[in-house]
Parts: structure tokens; sequence; C-alpha cells
């Protein structure tokens, strides 16, 4: 065998290797879901908290949100506020989609985390997991603001004034 054979050959070899051992598209791992500024708006336990976050996806394919659970809620439901005809109402939504180095805005007025009996105080963090189409789970810690959305500290600060 000819030294060019013997080359091609190996070649032949390590790009059939390589192809075996190359995990397919559907099993690959995404990128985690990054969280930031993640706030729940709290006024009593009589009434339900409004979560705020911004999601960050860094993968190159889209991530969609299905759900979330927290221990400081009785329920978490996602939801958006819509207004129409003078008035505003908020909907439930079965899913959020995160387009690929996108990011989706939770915020007063929009999408937001809906916490039914909650169980939390101002100044608390606590945790909250999301979860995705593909079966992956990102834990984020959100802070208890009150009714203005100032962390704790800064209202009673401004209270002092």
């Amino acid at each position: 065998m000819s030294r060019f054979a013997r080359r091609r050959a190996r070649l032949a070899a390590i790009l059939s290797l390589s192809a075996m051992l190359a995990v397919p598209p559907r099993f690959a791992v995404a990128a985690p879901v990054a969280v930031t500024g993640a706030w729940f708006r709290y006024l009593l336990s009589a009434i339900p908290a409004g979560g705020y976050m911004t999601l960050h996806n860094p993968g190159a394919t889209a991530m969609v949100l299905t759900g979330a659970r927290s221990p400081a809620c009785g329920s978490l439901l996602l939801h958006r506020s819509e207004t129409g005809g003078g008035t505003e109402r908020m909907v439930r939504v079965r899913q959020i989609t995160l387009p690929p180095r996108g990011q989706a805005v939770f915020a007063p007025g929009g999408y937001h985390l809906m916490c039914l009996s909650p169980h939390m105080h101002l100044g608390q963090t606590v945790t909250v997991t999301l979860r995705f189409a593909d079966g992956s789970r990102q834990t984020a810690r959100f802070t208890v603001r009150g009714a203005n959305g100032t962390p704790p500290a800064t209202s009673m600060k401004m209270k002092m004034q």
C-alpha cells in the first residue's frame, strides 16, 4: 500500500470515529439561561405577588419557558398583562420563547410570574425554579420588594428623609 493510500485510510478511520463519537443535535446540552434583575412585588399574603426578571438565552437555539415553581408560592403561573378597551387584564400564558442569543423581559405591564398564595416578606430572598420545554431547569433567587418595586432598604431611606 502506498504512503498516500495509508494516509487516506487513516484519515477515513479518524473521520468515521469522529462521526460515531459526535453527539447528535437532539441530545446536545443547551447553554443555561441567565436570570438577571429577579424580584417579586409583594403586598399581602392574600394578594398574588408579581415576579419580574430578564431571561438571557446565550445559546444558538431558542429556549421555551413552560413553567415555574417556588416554595414561596402556593402556585406560580406564567402571565402577561394586556390592555384593551381601556382596561388592563392578566392572561395566563402556556409558554414563552426566548430567541437564540436573545432575551425575554418580565416587567410590570407585560410578562410576569403570578405567585398565588405567597409565603414571603419584604427584604427576603426566595428561590424560583424555571422549567423549559427541553427538560432543563434553572433556579434563580428573587428579592422581595414592596408595592413601589424599590428594594426595602431604599424604601426605608426614602421614608426617613
